[in-house]
């Protein structure tokens, strides 16, 4: 599966080194977030990551929940259980816990639709940061400090109506923003298709620290920095892929 270059196995747990993690972010889910920069001091692995990892080792369930409860660095050493149990935990070798996983309904197995719904959701999931986030801040008047910004992929959940389809691609849906003094709560809606069928519903849940009042300028110069970021290093990607 597409997934083997991003992760490692030692003593039958996963192990995933800032760089495999980095080069996921940017080449497959197209995400430059500044944390998961190899060489961040505030280094995370991809929420989005382990979300295909957990779907690679337990199939796609007609109903899923992830809660995403603590920001995985370096190297840790994560035990993804060989279970069929309902309820999984994702935890490190001190029992901490990472990925909540909660799953009811039918199951599919299918490699092909596994990889593709994943390389979709995640494409989709990348593209959050400026297109859906921006607008969503300033229409609420609040924005995250842009020298370190705070954006926490909290959770996410999923509902099929069956399994009974080759292909799921993901499509947005409108997105919702919840503000509370310096922290905010986005909920980022979509929806599944098959072909022009919808086949699920699901959302993103995001926390976000937003402790002053939105300022269009330094945003845009943000945003552009960011993009021209991304620009560049798919653009060298490319070249050196058609060498």
């Amino acid at each position: 599966m597409f997934l083997n270059k991003f992760y490692d196995t030692n003593d039958g747990n996963i192990t995933i080194a800032a760089e495999q993690a980095s080069m996921f972010a940017k080449e497959v889910a197209h995400d430059f977030n500044p944390l998961h920069d190899a060489d961040a001091k505030r280094f995370c692995i991809p929420g989005d990551l382990l979300f295909s990892l957990a779907l690679k080792q337990y199939g796609l369930s007609q109903n899923m929940h992830f809660i995403f409860s603590g920001m995985v660095g370096h190297g840790i050493l994560l035990n993804f259980p060989n279970t069929d149990e309902d309820q999984i935990d994702i935890n490190d070798k001190q029992g901490k816990t990472y990925l909540q996983i909660q799953r009811s309904g039918a199951k599919s197995l299918d490699s092909a639709l596994i990889e593709g719904f994943t390389r979709d959701y995640v494409a989709f999931s990348g593209q959050n940061f400026p297109y859906v986030l921006v607008p969503l801040l300033a229409k609420e008047n609040v924005m995250f400090n842009i020298s370190r910004p705070l954006v926490i992929y909290e959770s996410m959940t999923l509902s099929f109506q069956h399994l009974d389809f080759p292909i799921a691609t993901v499509e947005m849906l409108d997105p919702k923003i919840e503000v509370n003094g310096k922290r905010a709560t986005a909920f980022l809606h979509f929806q599944m298709k098959s072909g022009e069928d919808v086949v699920g519903t699901g959302f993103k849940k995001l926390a976000i620290s937003v402790p002053s009042s939105y300022e269009a300028g330094p945003m845009q110069a943000f945003v552009e920095e960011y993009l021209a970021r991304k620009n560049s290093y798919l653009g060298n990607l490319a070249i050196a892929n058609n060498l």
